[in-house]
């Protein structure tokens, strides 16, 4: 997964979609936010706290509301990408520029709410109370490497959580072995496992 440098590169590598983003990225630049670039898309900053990104996939382009959940979505226009696994980010999909302007006052409002809730500091808390499982082949390695297991103590708990799915969401034996020897080096250094795509 190699991400776009630059936000005019993004919407480049997008062409069935150009005009859509460069509309949607009008309205969200007509307010007090910063634009950069995570995770290799566009994302809008309030004091460097994420507020919106924006998304080209084949069907659509969308809007992620990293606090959307707290939004009043009055016209119901936001939905759950990943029902029961995401608390916070709610999507606003849009299938062709017309729709995108059609809305364009409305996305102004719920994106100026969205600014509003973060400068008040509203926010749900991702839950971390969740139990961090090991599985038994990173257990063993870590059994018999001690400075890998001091690294990775080092870790903060979600880091380790994200190592411990990113194994055991592997079905084949072979598939979970790869990518253990993958994230080794990755422990050692003390870098997360999506360090890379963050900015």
């Amino acid at each position: 997964m190699k991400g776009e440098k630059t936000v005019d590169a993004y919407i480049e590598k997008h062409p069935q979609w150009r005009e859509a983003l460069t509309r949607l990225r009008e309205i969200i630049l007509s307010t007090s936010m910063e634009e950069t670039i995570k995770w290799g898309a566009p994302v809008y900053t309030v004091n460097g706290k994420n507020v919106v990104g924006m998304g080209a996939f084949k069907s659509y382009v969308g809007l992620w509301f990293f606090q959307g959940a707290l939004l009043k979505d009055e016209q119901k226009k936001l939905m759950n990408a990943q029902e029961g696994k995401t608390k916070a980010l709610r999507q606003w999909r849009f299938q062709s520029p017309e729709e995108i302007e059609a809305d364009a006052e409305l996305i102004q409002s719920y994106i100026q709410e969205a600014i509003n809730n973060q400068l008040q500091g509203k926010e749900i808390k991702a839950d971390r109370s969740k139990p961090l499982i090991i599985p038994e082949e990173l257990q063993e390695k870590l059994f018999s490497n001690s400075e890998l297991a001091e690294r990775f103590a080092a870790l903060s708990k979600s880091c380790q959580r994200e190592y411990a799915e990113y194994i055991a969401e592997a079905k084949r034996p072979e598939t979970r072995l790869r990518r253990l020897e993958k994230i080794i080096p990755m422990i050692m250094e003390g870098a997360g496992l999506n360090d890379k795509y963050k900015k």
